[in-house]
């Protein structure tokens, strides 16, 4: 099993290394130093775009290193490197493009790092939580930098309360959404956000929500893009030492799954199935929002690489599209379009109830993102941009909403017998195959 995993850490490391190559070469590197500054002074309230505030040098450097960090923050604590180790990555890496930086997600990662020690657990227990928990990054920002009362120490004690706090509340949150909302910690992240606004508001401050969103670059990235996930998939079905038909028969059992949390398909179907179907979702992707007349920008290649991260741990492509043509639904009978940057947004992170389409059926996917796609829009003022996986957040209420309902109402089933067995097993409804098998 070991082998499956003992190549994640080098090879985030290359990728890292040619996402800050590639902001070198794109860019003009005199600028890249003064887009640092600008990326790290800003508040970073959704949606703070850095293609478009630093440039697209500054914003892949910043990601590039922020990936860099986290997996070295994996590494170093000994959490094992597993299929949510890929979401990890697509998660900082993807949000570094816009609300994470290399400054204001560490008093974050030092709050959770002394829950562990109050706890007298080990940090590995925690540090997946830890860099999920940065979703509140542009509070750390706020308080240090936007706020009437800033500074940096209030910014970085606001952090560390926020990372000492998160362990508890997303276990908690994750066991209330029965493993049908992929973006746990984002829920729980809302819910810190949608306390902790109003307080900060009686006491004065306005956080408003922002609004810096990059065109014109769909011709720059979309050729990125797609040789990314054009070599992920020739990597999966020619590089992993297993015969390309076993390989595809893998993806071919990865595509039967529902994809309800938690589901480590890496675990299940190894490294090749895994990078096959990490290069088709990014694919669909961006198929998805160049057809729809969607522009190619931080926030939107972040949710492109949400989606290829996930692709390792729930998502493929049989429980995304459902819920996809569920968004897609809502803008054509709703009143707004696919031209707004939220409903962009909202077709690729709506991702985040798959597990409902590949559980129940893709009916119930497209219901789910149809409701997604109009309480998403409502969720990101309560907290004031200030939590980045606002999708999450959306997501989770969906998913607590819509589970009862769907088992007890439409198919008639006892909710409690079926979450009898829920958090005693790994893949529910999916047996394992053999450890050997790719």
């Amino acid at each position: 099993m070991q082998n499956r995993y003992e190549k994640i850490f080098p090879g985030t490391i290359a990728v890292s290394g040619i996402i800050i190559l590639l902001g070198v070469l794109l860019d003009d590197p005199r600028k890249i130093p003064i887009g640092l500054y600008h990326i790290v002074t800003m508040q970073d309230l959704l949606i703070t775009d850095y293609v478009s505030i630093a440039g697209v040098g500054a914003a892949l450097v910043n990601s590039g290193l922020v990936m860099i960090l986290s997996i070295c923050l994996i590494k170093l604590s000994k959490d094992p490197f597993n299929g949510f180790t890929m979401v990890e990555m697509g998660l900082m890496a993807g949000f570094s493009l816009f609300g994470k930086n290399f400054i204001n997600i560490w008093p974050i990662i030092l709050g959770t790092w002394l829950y562990a020690k109050y706890q007298r657990e080990p940090f590995s227990k925690h540090a997946a939580v830890s860099l999920l928990a940065t979703s509140l990054a542009p509070l750390v920002s706020y308080m240090s930098l936007g706020s009437i009362h800033a500074s940096l120490p209030l910014g970085a004690v606001t952090g560390v309360l926020i990372g000492f706090i998160l362990p508890s509340l997303s276990a908690y949150t994750y066991k209330v959404q029965n493993g049908m909302n992929l973006y746990n910690v984002g829920f729980a992240c809302g819910l810190v956000a949608m306390m902790l606004v109003p307080v900060m508001a009686s006491l004065g401050a306005d956080p408003t929500i922002q609004y810096n969103w990059a065109v014109g670059l769909n011709r720059l990235f979309a050729p990125l893009i797609g040789g990314l996930c054009l070599l992920l998939i020739l990597l999966g079905l020619f590089a992993c030492r297993k015969p390309v038909w076993a390989v595809w028969a893998g993806y071919q059992l990865l595509l039967k799954t529902s994809g309800r949390a938690p589901s480590d398909f890496l675990r299940m179907f190894g490294p090749g199935p895994v990078l096959v179907n990490m290069g088709v979702n990014g694919l669909i992707g961006t198929t998805v929002l160049l057809v729809t007349g969607g522009d190619l920008n931080g926030p939107t290649i972040g949710g492109i690489l949400t989606i290829m991260g996930f692709s390792a741990f729930g998502k493929h492509a049989r429980n995304i599209l459902p819920v996809m043509a569920g968004v897609l639904l809502g803008s054509v009978v709703m009143r707004w379009s696919l031209d707004d940057s939220t409903t962009q947004l909202a077709v690729l992170f709506c991702t985040t109830l798959a597990p409902i389409s590949g559980y129940f059926g893709w009916p119930y996917g497209v219901l789910a993102g149809f409701l997604h796609s109009a309480v998403v829009l409502f969720t990101s003022s309560p907290v004031a941009g200030m939590n980045l996986y606002n999708n999450g957040f959306s997501g989770g209420l969906v998913a607590i909403v819509l589970y009862p309902l769907i088992i007890d109402i439409f198919q008639h089933r006892n909710a409690t017998l079926e979450n009898k067995d829920f958090f005693d097993t790994v893949t529910h409804d999916e047996p394992l195959p053999p450890e050997d098998s790719e």
